[in-house]
């Protein structure tokens, strides 16, 4: 049986960003527990010149509704990219599922020749297969990667299967 492409994306993504909302459950605990702003892990990044905590989780949660608004063509949700705390990222990853999560299986008819072409890379169409595959699941996964990465960097007690979730 081969994979659909709302396993690909639907599921996948359903999958890592409830890891996600766990993960920055353990990064609001801690802090709270260490009696620290939130705020400063929130804006904390890796390097500077990388993305905070923040941008992170809105770049993945952006990336997962577009991609699966983009194969569909449904219209994704807008966030006005304003959360300032974990519980506002915690809603902001929820309203996320939500949206894709109810995206139909005959929506995907087609996905894999439907021309994606980006706003920022008009000159560049991609085909759904090749968008899902070297553009859109990438991209999910490392700003997935970089949150948790943040958070654990910062001394929040996490582990790989954090990231994985339960098998």
């Amino acid at each position: 049986m081969s994979m659909t492409y709302r396993q690909a994306t639907v599921s996948a993504f359903v999958r890592m960003l409830t890891n996600l909302s766990g993960i920055l459950d353990k990064g609001a605990e801690y802090a709270h527990s260490k009696k620290f702003d939130e705020s400063i892990l929130l804006n904390s990044r890796l390097y500077p010149d990388m993305y905070p905590l923040l941008k992170q989780v809105q770049v993945a949660t952006d990336m997962a509704k577009f991609c699966v608004a983009r194969l569909t063509g449904e219209e994704a949700p807008r966030f006005a990219d304003d959360e300032t705390s974990f519980a506002q990222l915690k809603e902001r990853i929820a309203n996320t599922i939500a949206f894709i999560a109810g995206v139909s299986d005959a929506a995907f008819a087609g996905a894999a020749d439907r021309e994606i072409i980006l706003p920022w890379m008009p000159d560049k169409p991609m085909k759904g297969e090749f968008y899902v595959l070297h553009f859109a699941q990438p991209n999910v996964y490392f700003h997935l990667t970089m949150a948790y990465a943040i958070l654990r960097h910062n001394g929040v007690p996490l582990g790989k299967m954090d990231f994985i979730g339960p098998l």
